[in-house]
């Protein structure tokens, strides 16, 4: 663990992976409710893994507490932490790594709503992306500023399926995949919840993108759309087993 200072003055642990090699860039991983978790340490880990600085900022430590004895203590942390507040550790955690290269955000429940607020607030961010982030489908309001991919998993009560088409309708600016027979967690090996199907479809959706962002070009702005990301993760095809909810292409 290493040890950041956001510009109001607080001072908050960090779990940071670095790669063997020269960094190709970098990936700030934000928390679930149980906080710098085993779970969020491998996912830092993976990304070191492929090539990227990764760090993962305790945002619980606004609250004095850095981990959670279950996602409902969890969450309940989480209420005691002022957006705000969480957003200028977010910014120390992109701050400490941009020297990378760009930085993507990648967030998963709470961290995944995080994620996508920060996305529009923070600076030097290249791209975000969220996993089953919690509440985020009542988040219609503003048009993304760089671009954003989510994963939804279509059996988890936090996202209702309903909830997941209104979103999509509202926001054509946003990459969105939903994940059939799921709940949340169905990304971590060790959660109850775990898919290793949805999971591996979702990290190779999640890759390309990083790469797509961190390493490659910036997003071309659609008339009206926001920077709606041009990568195609896969090509176009009927719904089966997952659903590209993102918008259609012209």
């Amino acid at each position: 663990m290493i040890e950041l200072t956001s510009q109001d003055g607080h001072s908050f642990p960090a779990y940071r992976a670095d790669p063997a090699e020269t960094p190709k860039g970098a990936v700030v991983v934000l928390q679930d409710y149980l906080g710098i978790s085993d779970h969020i340490r491998k996912q830092a880990d993976d990304f070191a893994a492929k090539g990227y600085v990764a760090i993962a900022p305790s945002l619980f430590q606004r609250a004095q507490k850095a981990e959670a004895a279950s996602a409902a203590e969890g969450a309940e942390i989480a209420k005691s932490v002022p957006i705000e507040a969480a957003l200028l550790d977010v910014q120390a955690a992109v701050d400490s790594v941009k020297g990378s290269g760009k930085v993507a955000l990648v967030g998963y429940s709470w961290g995944g709503y995080v994620a996508y607020v920060s996305a529009n607030r923070l600076q030097d961010v290249a791209c975000a992306i969220g996993y089953y982030a919690a509440g985020l489908t009542e988040e219609h309001s503003e048009k993304r500023k760089i671009p954003t991919l989510l994963h939804f998993p279509e059996e988890d009560p936090s996202t209702p399926l309903e909830g997941m088409m209104q979103f999509r309708a509202t926001r054509p600016d946003v990459s969105a995949f939903s994940y059939p027979k799921v709940k949340d967690g169905f990304n971590f090996t060790t959660a109850e919840n775990f898919d290793a199907e949805a999971a591996e479809r979702a990290s190779e959706r999640t890759f390309f993108w990083i790469s797509q962002f961190v390493e490659g070009q910036p997003p071309v702005t659609l008339k009206n759309a926001g920077a709606y990301a041009q990568a195609k993760t896969d090509k176009k095809k009927k719904k089966k087993e997952d659903d590209d909810m993102g918008p259609p292409m012209e």
